[in-house]
């Protein structure tokens, strides 16, 4: 038996008209010709293995295709509530065989619904008076505007709204065979018999002014003569086939609408070189599509739970979140998302039908229901059915009042380890998104960019600058909770030590903040007491690090938070000088700064701080987001002692600035804190300042190789925030090298 393979052209991922028909299409195959066929997704195409070569293929959806019932009795539009339909009537006066079971839908559909078509009657005939030849506009105006006319009419409207809401029940339970499938993808009934209406279908097979069903029976009209015996092929079917399957170029296509299925053939203002154009279509592509749509009928009804919404019962649908994709919409999309799978190993409709079935992604025990936690399921082979990825749809309103599914990116299922990380915040993220609901602006825009950063990182390449992103928006967050916003939600909660390898570049700026958000008073049995973090958030420590909240509901106003985050040199000199302060209120002469083991700053990136050549905000960002480490369990590599080279090294004026600001001896001498210092190179006075350190490094009998020093007023504050980076007792002592070697020259 040989084997064909057909590279399905015209079925792409997107849009998501041709994604269905690709689904259809092995469908179709599999159910009504060759059960063995199998199917698979490969360099933007879909491709078929059937024992059907090519005129095989073609021969079977133009002579043997059975088309599934699309017929929804639930809709006005749908043609059941209108004499001689021009599509339900053609089919329904067919007698080709092909046709068998589309006519045995649309007598079922019709039986339950005499009375319906009375009552809906009786509305169009009240809604006629108004349109009665001779009328004038303020007649009829004078006619809707009269209490008695608006009294009847909304009688008949409620009488045929009753009605139609007993429909769902008896039809649910009656209808067998392909019909019933059709039904079970265009609602979801509620065990009360409500229905609920997955997003793919609009309103159960309509959106606004558009049915879908019966714009799919004039597309069956358009693609078969069904006044002959055997519904044989219209004039441009086969041609028109080859531009669906194989995308042959084709000048037979149609003009008509494929709803939100197919935005770029949806037609309108600015669809052509004139003001606007009309929408032009494949009938195949629609039959197709439709036919495809069938795979999402709601198998997941079984798997809801109580708290579970009525859209998590459609496969892959999640709600809706502007996330992840550049150009999100001011609107507030009701209708959600669907994220529709792709995978590159062939697959019979069984494997499919069992994929769609299942319909779901875990996050732990948990269901995700939103992109960002379809994103994590993803990245934690949550998906574990050998898919290679999803096409991402949300379905937008754009386009005036129009709804279109809009592809919104490809996500690759990768095993991504560091993905585990997004669950140190994910709870606190999610209590975030529910207050920016109805938040400032400012919260929105930082919040939403923190889940930008979250989806970028478990969706794209795994490197360091997107972890690194990620943690500068938790500081921005962080930030506008400090003005006063949001502070109920609290902080960010304790990052594990995995931050650390993640996001580590081997740059001077992850060097300097590891050094900046690791320092605390501290370190006993490797855990640090005192962190920095209280000068940065008004902290409550002693309720697990929770904000500190005044008896009027608001933050309290704490002496010890200095780091406001308008200026980050500004705010490294604020925390120390307020360590100063707080050292000496305890009685100490110390600048109480002490970096976790290995994370201390380095003489060399110390000097590009001096002089300039490293991002000052980027690195107090990171180091304030640092700050929520579990520094007590991170393990480093010890911290490289010397410089590169005698270049790489800090200004030596700098240097007895330093070592005269240390919460440790230096060779066994206990060095004495001036505040002073601090004060002076604030003001701009370098040489002041290093003056009394050299006082100081001489008392102690240190020999400094130089006798006195200046430097500009933006040197010397770049010199007092570099005091803010911890160092190492090695560190230290290498610094202090250059201030005992009697050969060392002395300078100015």
């Amino acid at each position: 038996m040989t084997i064909h393979l057909h590279h399905l052209r015209g079925c792409a991922p997107a849009p998501l008209a041709h994604y269905l028909k690709a689904i259809g299409i092995l469908r179709l195959v599999a159910q009504q010709k060759d059960p063995d066929a199998r199917g698979f997704w490969r360099d933007q195409h879909f491709c078929l293995l059937t024992t059907l070569d090519e005129a095989a293929l073609e021969a079977f959806f133009l002579d043997e295709y059975a088309p599934t019932p699309f017929v929804a009795p639930w809709n006005k539009g749908s043609g059941f509530y209108k004499e001689n339909d021009k599509g339900i009537a053609p089919i329904e006066r067919s007698t080709a065989r092909r046709f068998e079971s589309f006519r045995l839908g649309i007598r079922e559909a019709r039986e339950p619904l005499g009375a319906i078509s009375k009552a809906d009657a009786a509305v169009r005939s009240i809604k006629s008076r108004t349109k009665t030849k001779g009328l004038s506009n303020q007649d009829r105006e004078r006619l809707r505007d009269d209490p008695e006319y608006k009294k009847e009419l909304a009688a008949a409207e409620r009488e045929f709204k009753r009605l139609k809401a007993d429909l769902y029940r008896p039809l649910a339970r009656k209808w067998r065979g392909p019909h019933r499938d059709w039904m079970d993808a265009a609602m979801v009934l509620s065990a009360t018999g409500e229905p609920a209406w997955p997003s793919l279908l609009g309103t159960g097979g309509n959106d606004g002014n558009f049915e879908f069903t019966n714009s799919a029976m004039q597309r069956l009209g358009d693609l078969f003569n069904l006044d002959s015996a055997d519904a044989a092929p219209s004039a441009p079917a086969k041609a028109l086939l080859n531009t669906a399957l194989f995308e042959t170029p084709s000048a037979e296509l149609m003009t008509a609408s494929a709803g939100q299925f197919l935005p770029g053939a949806s037609g309108g203002a600015n669809g052509t070189t004139g003001p606007a154009a009309e929408g032009s279509i494949n009938p195949w592509d629609f039959v197709l599509m439709l036919e495809g749509v069938i795979t999402f009928r709601g198998n997941a009804t079984r798997r809801l739970g109580a708290r579970d919404g009525t859209r998590a019962a459609m496969p892959f649908a999640l709600a809706s979140h502007a996330v992840g994709y550049a150009t999100p919409g001011t609107e507030k999309s009701e209708r959600g998302e669907q994220w529709m799978p792709l995978w590159e190993r062939p697959a019979s409709w069984n494997d499919v039908t069992a994929l769609f079935a299942e319909g779901r992604a875990q996050v732990g025990r948990s269901v995700a229901k939103r992109p960002l936690d379809f994103a994590r399921a993803i990245a934690r082979l949550g998906i574990a059915r050998g898919l290679s990825g999803f096409v991402r749809y949300g379905y937008l309103e754009r386009n005036g009042m129009s709804h279109l599914a809009v592809p919104l990116g490809r996500v690759a299922v990768t095993a991504r380890p560091r993905a585990r990380l997004i669950d140190d915040f994910s709870g606190w993220l999610d209590r975030l998104q529910r207050e920016a609901s109805d938040a400032p602006a400012r919260l929105s825009a930082s919040v939403g960019a923190l889940s930008n950063a979250a989806f970028n990182a478990l969706t794209r390449e795994d490197e360091p600058t997107r972890w690194q992103s990620l943690l500068l928006a938790i500081a921005a967050v962080e930030r506008v909770q400090a003005s006063g916003t949001a502070f109920n939600v609290g902080p960010c909660p304790t990052l594990s030590p995995g931050w650390i390898e993640a996001a580590a570049d081997g740059t001077p700026e992850w060097r300097l903040a590891l050094a900046l958000g690791s320092a605390a008073r501290g370190y006993k049995d490797g855990r640090p007491f005192d962190s920095v973090r209280a000068h940065a958030l008004p902290l409550d420590p002693k309720k697990g690090w929770s904000y500190a909240i005044g008896a009027d509901k608001r933050l309290i106003n704490d002496p010890r938070v200095v780091m406001t985050g308008r200026d980050p040199q500004r705010d490294l000199i604020a925390l120390v000088t307020r360590r100063l302060v707080e050292a000496s209120q305890r009685g100490s002469r110390t600048l109480p700064l002490v970096s976790k083991s290995g994370a201390g700053a380095q003489l060399d990136d110390l000097a590009r701080f001096l002089a300039g050549n490293v991002d000052v905000e980027r690195i107090v960002s990171l180091g304030r987001a640092l700050m929520a480490l579990d520094w007590g369990r991170a393990r480093l590599t010890p911290t490289r002692v010397g410089p590169r080279s005698r270049d790489e090294r800090p200004d030596e004026a700098w240097a007895a600035l330093r070592l005269c600001t240390l919460p440790f001896a230096v060779r066994e001498r206990n060095i004495a804190t001036d505040p002073a210092m601090l004060r002076r190179l604030t003001a701009g006075d370098v040489a002041g300042a290093v003056d009394l350190a050299l006082r100081r490094l001489r008392a102690s009998q240190f020999r400094p190789p130089l006798v006195a020093a200046i430097a500009d007023s933006a040197t010397a504050r770049r010199w007092a925030a570099a005091l803010a980076f911890p160092i190492a007792p090695a560190v230290a002592d290498v610094m202090a090298d250059h201030f005992e070697n009697p050969s060392a020259r002395e300078t100015v």
